[in-house]
């Protein structure tokens, strides 16, 4: 066995000469293994609630998305869009075609974006989950086109459910300038009549600004063709995403992109990273503040054995061991802390998994009635690495300094 580690063992469970050197080597193995447990909850929770928010996901989005790389719309007819209809994996495609467009009812306003999409949406995706009212999933007839909004549109529009007056639509046309004496002749209009249902999937970009609406109104609106803003695939039961994925990319080349359910609602988890990596920076930082404890325990520990150090320079330990035994002794405490913090961070969260023990307040007020958790194993890994190195580089000046500072004299 090494023999500086050996000596730092034995100072680390020994009992001291002052009783204060094993109640602050104590505290010291406690902070760290708070701030460690710390860090395992907040990023398990920020983990938790990415997971519940991507399930909101995926009764709107597509397991995969082809869009335009540069504009807003592309050749629904295009040759190599059209081989994507052969592919084994998918299951199904769906062309859809979505812009802004302003909605009025009755004198009142609101920006809304109109999402175009085929009779077979709601065979790509269980849409039916997210759907209020009583009517049917109808999109058009061979009379009218019928509206599906959000339901914080309609409370914004003040039509309620089921609405009398129709939806009056207007985007601008293309390429038209504006004529000032005439501004309504600069816009194309349409009317959308109420269906009897909304959807609500608890985001703001969703039901505060989207209609869903039959293929063909969307392309009378805003003066398309054969265009789409998007081809929306369902893959076959088995199919791997990425794998499919990655294939669809090299046969469309680089004038497309495929989106998978994360890549849709890219703003979203981005928003979330950040604040993950601003909590973990936060609390790294905290983690910093606690090893100030092991610098107070090892400072009282070196200055309580300075006659031990000078017993053994007299047997030949020469000072670069004699150090190492004080550096063993603070990447001791650093890691027991950091493996007990792992440990006791871990089973809170199965245990808040399992049982809910913190609430996030009234029952019925939210999504869920107990903080979201979810441990990632790289997560502990992340905070296991963090706690070494921050421990080990904190110790390492303070203690060097003050065994130079105290035994660095004459022999």
């Amino acid at each position: 066995m090494n023999f500086s580690f050996y000596i730092a063992r034995r100072y680390l469970f020994s009992k001291k000469s002052h009783n204060a050197i094993n109640v602050i080597s104590a505290i010291s193995v406690c902070g760290v293994a708070l701030a460690t447990l710390a860090l395992v909850c907040t990023l398990s929770v920020f983990n938790g609630f990415q997971d519940l928010v991507s399930t909101f996901f995926t009764a709107f989005d597509p397991e995969l998305k082809v869009v335009p790389a540069s504009g807003k719309v592309f050749d629904g007819q295009d040759s190599r869009v059209a081989e994507l209809r052969g592919m084994p994996e998918i299951a199904l495609v769906s062309e859809s075609v979505e812009d802004n467009a302003l909605v009025q009812y009755q004198g009142r306003q609101a920006m809304a974006v109109v999402k175009g999409v085929e009779d077979n949406f709601s065979e790509l995706t269980p849409i039916d989950t997210i759907l209020f009212g009583q009517g049917e999933l109808l999109l058009h007839d061979e009379v009218v086109d019928y509206a599906i909004p959000g339901v914080q549109l309609l409370a914004s529009l003040g039509t309620g459910i089921r609405f009398l007056d129709p939806l009056e639509i207007y985007a601008p046309k293309r390429g038209a300038k504006v004529n000032m004496a005439n501004p309504a002749a600069s816009f194309n209009t349409g009317n959308l009549f109420s269906s009897g249902l909304v959807f609500a999937v608890n985001q703001e970009k969703y039901d505060g600004s989207y209609i869903i609406t039959s293929l063909q109104f969307a392309r009378r609106l805003f003066q398309y063709t054969t265009e789409v803003s998007a081809l929306n695939l369902k893959l076959r039961p088995g199919a791997d995403v990425d794998a499919v994925k990655e294939k669809i990319e090299k046969r469309l080349g680089d004038g497309f992109r495929v989106l998978d359910r994360y890549e849709q609602q890219a703003d979203t988890f981005r928003i979330m990273e950040i604040e993950k990596l601003i909590s973990y920076l936060f609390l790294t930082f905290i983690l910093m503040i606690a090893c100030f404890n092991v610098i107070g325990s090892l400072s009282m520990l070196i200055i309580d054995k300075r006659d031990d150090v000078s017993t053994l320079r007299n047997l030949g330990a020469d000072e670069r061991q004699i150090l190492r035994i004080f550096l063993f002794e603070g990447r001791m405490i650093t890691f027991i802390g950091a493996v007990a913090g792992i440990v006791l961070g871990v089973a809170l969260c199965v245990l808040q998994q399992e049982f809910g023990l913190i609430s996030l307040g009234a029952s019925g007020s939210f999504i869920v009635d107990a903080y979201p958790v979810s441990v990632h194993f790289w997560d502990v890994v992340l905070v296991f690495v963090t706690v070494i190195v921050v421990g080990f580089l904190s110790v390492w000046y303070p203690v060097r300094y003050l065994f130079k500072k105290c035994f660095n004299r004459p022999r």
